[in-house]
């Protein structure tokens, strides 16, 4: 059944290609694959495949990859993507030696695929659960980690019509999860080889904080300012929240940086700032100082900015918790700001924990939010306590890269 549904999916891909670019570029990629590894892949070489679907999967992917290179310079690295958002951006990335799309999981792909790389071992970030791929590796007794990885009740794994596709899980041979129900949840199916480690992307985004970059325009933006919002990967529902509040409230200078950054969009902000001093990052290189410092406000209109823009700010909002999904909480909240973000985030465990610990705070609509930023205005301690317990929420969840790779047999 799963390769039918595979080949029907195939077919699908490769008809819708002709309509939708991010889809003919994840198409001509796969088919490409296959080249790029002909012309790349020294057969003398020792490679450690990894694979993450998309850029999210990368930056937790990113930590291991890194620190196994500085530990053994003698392997060499294989990063794989399945979506165009994480190759595009990622192709040209240092920290690997070879770097293509995963050809779609078929037999025939599988066997092709690895006859090619001949992995010593294969890491899989969070979700990645590819049937073929996974028991061909198994049977050439390839090591196989699941890294990162969360599992939830309501997945296919757990229920009583997935319990074939479940043998997929089988194929590994250790499971590093996020949490305790990840842990329990596969002991339920008899699975043993299972260590919490917590998740890499927080040893990522403490390693971002340490090379994070210096942006003068930015600083000159906010010189003197008493009060930074940073507003990052929002769509126009968190927009129309925020910005309302913050167009009566423009004792706030605000930086925006919207997940989709498109003419139309950019545009649609600039009309909801309703009259205030706004400018564009790219556009700005040619204002003076001056000019830059009497904005109130600027809108990030380029990618790579944001992990280190939202030290800036005095609060951070993450777009996304109001129907698409919610973005990278740790990513704001390891500069020791308090992290605001919508009610759809309820499968994502740091946005229960900052909850928790009184470092992150949901929002429903505009009457919370406004309400939270009032309190926010007024009183200094409650801030500072909030962004204290965000960034040492970070802080006491790093270190799951070590404890992974201290115990994979290298």
């Amino acid at each position: 059944m799963y390769n039918f549904i595979i080949y029907l999916y195939q077919m699908g891909v490769a008809v819708y290609s002709r309509f939708n670019e991010k889809v003919k570029k994840m198409w001509q990629g796969e088919r490409d694959a296959f080249r790029v590894l002909r012309e790349q892949v020294d057969p003398q070489a020792r490679y450690v495949w990894f694979h993450a679907a998309s850029l999210g999967e990368f930056e937790q992917g990113r930590p291991i990859m890194e620190q196994l290179r500085r530990d053994h310079p003698e392997l060499k690295i294989l990063l794989t993507f399945f979506s165009p958002s994480g190759y595009e951006v990622r192709k040209n990335y240092e920290g690997a030696d070879i770097i293509c799309y995963l050809p779609l999981d078929t037999i025939s792909n599988a066997r092709r695929f690895l006859r090619l790389i001949r992995p010593e071992m294969a890491f899989f970030i969070k979700y990645e659960f590819w049937y073929n791929y996974l028991h061909i590796l198994k049977h050439r007794q390839v090591p196989v980690y699941s890294v990162s990885s969360i599992f939830r009740e309501g997945q296919v794994f757990f229920r009583w019509y997935g319990r074939q596709y479940g043998r997929v899980l089988n194929c590994f041979t250790h499971f590093y999860v996020q949490n305790e129900l990840s842990k329990q949840l596969l002991a339920k199916i008899g699975l043993t080889n299972v260590t919490i480690t917590g998740d890499t992307r927080f040893d990522r985004v403490l390693q971002i904080k340490e090379q994070a970059k210096q942006l003068p325009l930015v600083e000159t933006f906010v010189k003197d300012a008493p009060k930074v919002f940073v507003a990052g990967s929002s769509w126009p529902p968190d927009e129309e929240i925020f910005l309302r509040y913050l167009n009566a409230h423009r004792e706030w200078k605000l930086i925006i940086a919207p997940h989709v950054i498109g003419e139309d969009h950019l545009q649609q902000i600039e009309k909801l700032l309703e009259g205030r001093k706004v400018i564009r990052y790219t556009k700005s290189q040619q204002l003076s100082d001056t000019e830059v410092a009497a904005a109130e406000v600027l809108i990030i209109d380029c990618f790579g900015l944001l992990s280190s823009i939202y030290h800036y700010g005095q609060v951070a909002y993450v777009g996304g918790g109001f129907g698409v999904s919610i973005h990278n909480l740790p990513e704001a909240a390891v500069w020791s700001i308090p992290v605001v973000f919508g009610p759809e985030n309820q499968k994502f465990q740091e946005a229960q924990e900052l909850k928790t610990c009184k470092g992150g705070f949901e929002i429903k609509g505009y009457e919370d939010f406004a309400q939270l930023m009032d309190r926010f205005d007024s009183d200094a301690t409650f801030l500072k306590e909030a962004g204290q317990n965000a960034g040492s929420y970070v802080k006491g969840k790093a270190g799951a890269t070590r404890k992974i790779l201290s115990d994979v047999n290298l």
